[in-house]
């Protein structure tokens, strides 16, 4: 068995890994959003209710992609116009925020580490869980049915949310070591969103029409 077959589309859109990567997502959203508890708490108390939307990053871009796999796994047998139009949308925010908020993690935790503050556990958790998040939406990319347009919408969505992350002060919180660098982090943030939209951009590119619309006869 070749390397290559565990990036294949049998390998890949296989129901078990599908329910696999289900469960390990839908955990994953959960106890990220219990690890934004103590900000979400401390944003609705300083700010109107609407911003709390922008505050939870990385666990919003893996309820995209765990709804899209519930999308594929529980296909309906007649699509309409809206199912059509909230997967697509689906699709587009979960990887470019997958890409965006995996690799942003991974940086940050690294970024602490060499400033001095040694990294635990929790850390290594972070880094490995967020480092998934990128490869797995850059595989599965190629199976959706998401196209430009649909991109470049979902990257406008995440430069709003950067705006308000560091215009308004609901950006992730740092550890402390990296509070004196908040400046390069917006800009890094700012930029990482353009870069997750053109490496999204171009993973389409090698996205064949057989491989387009994922589950389609599962």
């Amino acid at each position: 068995m070749s390397l290559t077959w565990f990036t294949s589309r049998a390998f890949l859109l296989d129901r078990r890994l599908l329910w696999l990567l289900f469960i390990c997502n839908a955990l994953g959203t959960a106890y990220g959003y219990v690890w934004y508890g103590e900000q979400l708490r401390w944003t609705l108390d300083h700010h109107p209710l609407w911003r709390i939307v922008f505050v939870p990053d990385s666990p919003t871009a893996s309820l995209f992609f765990t709804i899209w796999l519930l999308l594929i796994l529980m296909r309906p047998g007649k699509e309409s116009g809206v199912y059509r139009i909230f997967r697509i949308t689906v699709e587009a925010l979960a990887v470019l925020t997958l890409v965006k908020y995996g690799v942003w993690a991974v940086v940050m935790n690294a970024a602490q580490g060499l400033q001095g503050d040694p990294l635990d556990w929790q850390n290594w958790m972070l880094i490995a869980s967020h480092a998934a998040m990128a490869v797995e939406g850059l595989l599965y990319a190629r199976f959706m049915r998401f196209g430009k347009l649909a991109a470049l919408l979902a990257l406008g969505w995440m430069l709003l949310n950067d705006t308000m992350d560091y215009g308004v002060g609901i950006y992730p919180w740092l550890p402390s070591v990296l509070e004196d660098d908040l400046t390069a982090i917006a800009g890094f943030t700012f930029v990482l969103s353009v870069v997750s939209y053109f490496l999204t951009l171009i993973v389409l590119q090698f996205r064949s029409s057989g491989e387009t619309g994922a589950g389609d006869r599962r």
